[in-house]
């Protein structure tokens, strides 16, 4: 059995329980008196006390068995390393005490601001080093006075020669409130292989006055100025002066990994790094052999790794933990940010070059990350800054004096003088006749919601839709289906032509080869970069390519083939969030922005892949921006935020109030604009005109253009304030040129937005549309059928509602006769060619049948209309699937239960459904499907009704179950520990006082164990959410029913430890959902729908780039 395999249970060393946050108290776990005698058994997993698990033989305990020689070697290993740890967490807590006092003199000698936010955390061990601190204030206060009356000639009292006890202790006392120690670096560290810049220097020097202050901060620099050799020099500075090697844990995005390795092999190799990376097999080997042991002294693993290795990380107390791009915790909801909290550290370092991009709130869930004894309310720091009556220049004030001590930003302007600024031009594209028409099409297709006048629940739903296609037709029409011309599908000069930002795109590369400048260009879209590709290959320009599927090892290798001496490659295609987060791409001066993201500091992200340290060229920025279009609007609404982040954030970096997300309003003001000009053109916009080839006085008039509308609108937005800002809404956005549009907005309802008129089309005779036609291929330019007109005065028949057979017939042949009256002509049906035969004659006989239908006779329209009264015509599809949920949930025949389920039945209506339902089921189209949803959930209720009463007779064992129960844990379970066996006690004892089924059960047991007084300081369990609790009772709950199986086959449970439920190790990047009692159902139902999906293999529908049309030659 291997180490890692042995649970960490004993409960003294508190080795494997959650790492405390800063903010809460250290506390020491009394040792129980039985736990002492039992901790020979403890360490040897494999045998239990009879005392702790009542299946244990009286052979197992007749004596202690003599371990073989391996296992007891790895026993007393584990023992020794879980003692070490144990110790290291001790040691940690002290040194964290000290410093809280260390920290807190500091930042309330800075401003008194802090104190509002300190004595706001409810954690008791903080308003005691509070009232302590005041104490020490108030003695130096005294004293201060007594030297000073005594200075003026007066006479002291009590004063007299210190006791050299008196003396150790006020030494010891200033040692603890921090030593006047200050470090500064005036010239790069000898440590550092190589030579550091004046403001890296300056930037390790503040990192330095933090650690000696006891304070973790965020370095928070532009990107491109080198954090990560600040804090590479900053943990040599550790290693070096303070003679702290470690271990250190630096959590970086997954693209990164590699670009740290080589930075810290480059500047510090001295410095043991553990990259934590790899497939299962791999990272267990690293595990065993090097983080255990801790072989190491930095260990650099990525986000994901963190969530499915948190349960070895945990086990460490570690120096610093330092995350890079930092914004990944800013949702303090989210199971990184939750997990990582968990970890135990003296301190922590934030890095990242956007310090904050949406509101107050995420502010404060980094800093209460950072220090949460000193930010550990967060309703209290909202409110505190949220005040909208106070002035806003004196809550900015406050903003920064808060900041200042914990963050570091400075950009590239300021201090980087051998870096050329860079410069961003927004080009302002035309559109192609081809875009044109799309653009009118999706406009028509909802012009209510578009005129604004779809008040419903979802519209802001439908307007998202339509901003998402207005932004693809802005890029290239072919991300449409039916758009691309084909098939045959084609690399032509066409793909250029139909879309007008490559139509400029394709005059600008062959400037830029020609100046000898490379190129790097961004896209929201991965579909997008196929088409470039596409366009590469067209033109025979070397590319490489990252998106978000790009393996780790090819981002590696894409980079270092674009980056090395007298590369080919003149092209980069990135997706905008994949390729815009820790790449040097330096070789490359020009960025082009094929289209812009939401949130503005993406796309910085973006440009300074290429404007950064290195660089010895001017960056020059290219924003595609299509004119009189929707892009117009999302690039105001981008440089209103961006705006926003420079007021504050440049001078201490917060945002105040800033959206997340656009309103229902702006969406559509962003609609509109424009919409009005697009109806009223019959080609190309402006220069883009069909049959008319783009000179280069053309591009140079749009480049003219663009810097000119560039420079206005950064003149615009530099005139508002924050005030300005604040109130700021999509309605300012239309002043543009000196005109406002604003009152025409108002009058929404009145002026409407008119489609195109219709105009007759000539006819066109086309070969490819006959054969298209006449084949019946199914092309995307293929004619639609015509709908099958149906008679007037029938009711449409669904087999769910069991009408009887003979009505069908009936109104197939009432049908055939409406045929016959208005001449209608039965269509041939698609097929291939070779079935052309058959199908011709399923239509001759079809047509026949209209041809001879007669007219329904008296008897027959009779016996019609009461058929029609004989079936179930109120029961819609949406009253049968929560029938089958209903049935699910409940059982088949509990109808009150499932009429629970169906809104608009009541249980004398569902008894009578369920009747004929389950005699005529076998009608349903898919059936089984439906019946097999029904079973499983009766399974469930039957496996839910043994688990209470397996829990009922469990409880009944015992007199006092909260303290005596025993729990035989699986061999399956025990080999993964995370809750401890009282917190398995109370989640039981809980279940029985509500039912295992209970309505809410879970949110019920997580309030009780927030209000029981046992969990007080049990930071892992009072954390569970409502999703984590069910998990671990599910669990329990099985184990509770294998006690009771016949064969008995559970007599091998361990003893104490936490348990992990093995589902906890899928954790994600995000909040668990929570807990929806008819989910899982519909998801049944839902999974066992039609599968047909279409097989298209246009750019429209292209998943892989190597599959689109454009790669057939």
């Amino acid at each position: 059995m291997a180490p890692a395999a042995v649970p960490a249970s004993d409960p003294p060393s508190q080795a494997d329980t959650p790492m405390t946050d800063a903010n809460e108290e250290p506390t020491s776990v009394p040792v129980d008196p039985l736990d002492a005698k039992m901790t020979g058994y403890q360490d040897t997993p494999d045998y239990t006390d009879s005392d702790t698990n009542p299946n244990t033989t009286a052979s197992s305990v007749a004596g202690d068995p003599v371990l073989p020689d391996g296992r007891r070697r790895r026993s007393e290993a584990y023992q020794m390393r879980k003692n070490m740890f144990g110790k290291k967490h001790g040691s940690l807590n002290e040194n964290k005490d000290d410093d809280s006092i260390r920290r807190f003199r500091y930042l309330l000698g800075l401003t008194d601001l802090f104190r509002h936010f300190i004595e706001t955390n409810p954690n008791p061990r903080i308003k005691e080093i509070m009232a302590e601190i005041d104490k020490q204030n108030a003695e130096e206060a005294t004293k201060s006075k007594r030297k000073a009356t005594s200075r003026t000639g007066g006479a002291s009292s009590d004063r007299r020669r210190r006791t050299e006890q008196e003396e150790d202790a006020e030494l010891l006392n200033d040692e603890k409130r921090g030593g006047e120690t200050n470090t500064i670096f005036r010239e790069s560290p000898p440590y550092i292989q190589g030579e550091m810049r004046d403001y890296q220097v300056a930037g390790l020097n503040w990192l330095v006055s933090l650690h000696e202050n006891g304070i973790s901060g965020i370095l928070a620099d532009e990107m491109g100025l080198g954090k990560t050799l600040q804090t590479i020099s900053f943990i040599g500075y550790l290693r070096h002066i303070c003679d702290i090697t470690g271990p250190h844990l630096v959590a970086v995005p997954k693209s990164t990994l590699d670009n740290w390795k080589r930075e810290f092999h480059k500047w510090t190799p001295e410095v043991n790094v553990l990259v934590l990376q790899g497939d299962k097999e791999e990272r267990n080997k690293l595990i065993n052999e090097r983080l255990l042991d801790e072989d190491f002294d930095v260990c650099i693993t990525s986000y994901e790794m963190i969530l499915r290795e948190k349960s070895h990380l945990k086990k460490f107390a570690w120096e610093y933990i330092i995350i890079d791009e930092a914004h990944r915790i800013k949702n303090e909801e989210s199971s990184l940010a939750q997990i990582i909290r968990v970890f135990n550290s003296r301190n922590r370092l934030l890095i990242t070059g956007t310090p904050l991009q949406n509101n107050l709130h995420e502010l404060w869930a980094l800093l209460n990350f950072l220090l949460p004894d000193v930010f550990g309310d967060s309703e209290a720091f909202d409110q505190w800054f949220s005040n909208q009556e106070a002035d806003q220049d004196t809550v900015v004030q406050q903003l920064h004096r808060v900041l200042r001590p914990f963050l570091l930003r400075r950009v590239k302007s300021d201090v980087e003088k051998s870096l050329l600024p860079k410069k961003e031009v927004n080009l302002y594209v035309p559109m192609s006749a081809m875009q044109v028409k799309w653009y009118q099409k999706i406009l028509e297709k909802d012009i209510d919601a578009v005129n604004g006048a779809a008040g419903k629940k979802e519209s802001k739903t439908r307007l998202l839709n339509i901003v998402m296609q207005l932004r693809k037709c802005c890029n290239h029409p072919y991300l449409f289906e039916g758009a691309e011309p084909g098939p045959p599908y084609t690399n032509d000069v066409h793909i250029i032509d139909n879309a007008g930002k490559m139509v400029i795109l394709d005059k600008l590369l062959a400037r830029m080869q020609a100046q000898g400048s490379r190129v790097l260009i961004f896209s929201q879209m991965s579909r997008v970069l196929d088409i470039l590709e596409d366009y590469c290959m067209f033109r025979q320009y070397q590319y490489c390519r990252i998106d978000g599927t790009t393996a780790h090892e090819d981002r590696i290798a894409a980079i270092d083939e674009y980056n090395k001496p007298d590369s080919e490659k003149f092209i980069f295609l990135l997706t905008t969030r994949a390729g815009g987060l820790g790449i040097n791409l330096t070789t490359a001066d020009i960025v082009v922005l094929y289209d812009s993201d939401w949130n503005p500091q993406a796309d910085l992200q973006a440009m300074d892949r290429a404007h950064r340290i290195g660089q010895t060229k001017q960056v020059v920025v290219y924003r595609f921006i299509t004119e009189s279009a929707i892009e117009e609007r999302v690039l105001e609404r981008a440089a209103q935020k961006l705006r926003l982040d420079q007021l504050v954030i440049q001078q201490g970096r917060a945002q105040q109030q800033a959206k997340n997300a656009a309103s229902k309003d702006e969406l559509l003001g962003m609609i509109q604009h424009g919409a009005a000009e697009i109806f009223n053109k019959q080609g190309g916009t402006s220069t883009l005109q069909e049959g008319k080839a783009l000179t280069d006085d053309d591009i140079d008039a749009i480049l003219r253009k663009g810097e000119e509308r560039t420079a206005e609108l950064s003149k615009k937005y530099e005139k508002l304030g924050i005030d300005d800002l604040q109130k700021f809404n999509s309605e300012s956005a239309y002043e543009w040129n000196g005109k406002d549009f604003a009152d025409k907005k108002k009058d929404i309802g009145i002026n409407w937005i008119n489609p195109a008129k219709r105009e007759r089309k000539e006819q066109v005779y086309s070969i490819d549309k006959y054969y298209r036609q006449a084949l019946a291929t199914g092309g995307r330019t293929a004619d639609p059928k015509p709908k099958v007109p149906r008679a007037p005065k029938q009711i449409a028949i669904h087999d769910w509602q069991f009408f009887p057979q003979g009505l069908q017939e009936l109104q197939d042949k009432e049908t055939a006769y409406f045929h016959k009256e208005i001449g209608y002509k039965t269509p041939l049906a698609d097929g291939p060619e070779e079935e052309l035969q058959d199908r011709e004659a399923e239509r001759d006989l079809e047509q026949q049948l209209i041809d001879t239908a007669a007219p329904l006779t008296e008897d027959e329209q009779a016996e019609k209309a009461r058929l029609s009264e004989m079936g179930f015509p109120e029961w819609n599809r949406r009253d049968f699937q929560q029938f089958i949920n209903g049935s699910a949930k409940f059982g088949r025949t509990d109808y009150v239960g499932i009429a629970t389920e169906v809104d608009s039945k009541d249980p004398e209506q569902v008894e009578e459904y369920a009747h004929v339902f389950w005699k005529r089921f076998t009608e349903i189209q898919d059936y089984p499907k439906y019946i097999r949803v029904i079973e499983q959930g009766e399974e469930k209720l039957r496996k839910m009704g043994h688990q209470r009463k397996m829990l009922r007779k469990k409880m009944e064992m015992y007199r006092v179950p909260l303290q005596q129960l025993k729990i035989n844990y699986t061999v399956s379970t025990t080999n993964k520990k995370v809750y401890t066996e009282e917190e398995d006690r109370f989640l039981l004892v809980m279940l029985d006082k509500y039912g295992v089924d209970g309505e809410g059960l879970y949110e019920k047991i997580r309030d009780e164990v927030r209000e029981s007084p046992l969990f007080r300081f049990d930071w892992f369990f009072l954390s569970r959410t409502p999703v984590e609790i069910g998990r671990r009772c599910t669990t329990l709950l099985n184990t509770i029913a294998k006690e009771f199986e016949p064969e008995g086959k559970n007599g091998d449970g361990k003893g104490r430890g936490r348990d992990r439920d093995e589902d906890e190790l899928d954790d994600e990047d995000e909040a668990p959902a929570k807990k929806k009692t008819k989910a899982a159902v519909n998801k049944q139902v839902k999974a066992v729908r039609g599968k047909g999906n279409s097989a298209s293999t246009s750019r429209a529908s292209s998943a892989n780039p190597s599959k689109s049309r454009g790669r057939k030659k």
